[in-house]
C-alpha cells in the first residue's frame, strides 16, 4: 500500500495498492481531473506533475521522459503522470501552467 498526496489540491490523499498502474491511471481512477491531451501516450507534457517528496518511490524516467528532459520540457523534479509508476508513497503538485479552470487549487 502507498499514498499519493496532491499538495495543491488541498492535500488530497489517494491510497493505492496496484503498482502496475501509472500515476495518471491512479488519479483518474480516483475521480481526480488531471490535464492530459495525448491520451496518456507520452506524446506531450500536459500531464506533468512536480514531485515534492518520494521521488525514490517512482520508477526511473522512461525514454520518453528523458527525451523531454533533454529538450528542456521536463524538469529534474517533474514526471509525466502517464509514464510514471510508483512503488511507494509520493507527494506531487499540479504545475501552474496545467491547472484546470474548473478545479479548486490550494497553495
Amino acid at each position: 500500500m502507498a499514498v499519493i498526496v496532491i499538495k495543491n489540491l488541498e492535500e488530497k490523499t489517494l491510497v493505492v495498492q496496484d503498482f502496475s498502474k501509472t500515476l495518471l491511471q491512479h488519479l483518474h481512477g480516483n475521480g481526480i481531473d488531471w490535464m492530459f491531451t495525448c491520451g496518456g501516450k507520452g506524446r506531450c507534457t500536459t500531464c506533468k506533475a512536480i514531485v515534492l517528496e518520494g521521488s525514490e518511490n517512482i520508477d526511473p524516467k522512461t525514454n520518453v521522459e528523458l527525451r523531454y528532459e533533454g529538450q528542456g520540457l521536463l524538469g529534474k523534479n517533474e514526471r509525466l503522470t502517464c509514464q510514471a509508476r510508483i512503488s511507494g508513497s509520493v507527494t506531487i503538485r499540479v504545475p501552474e501552467e496545467y491547472k484546470l479552470p474548473h478545479m479548486k487549487y490550494s497553495s
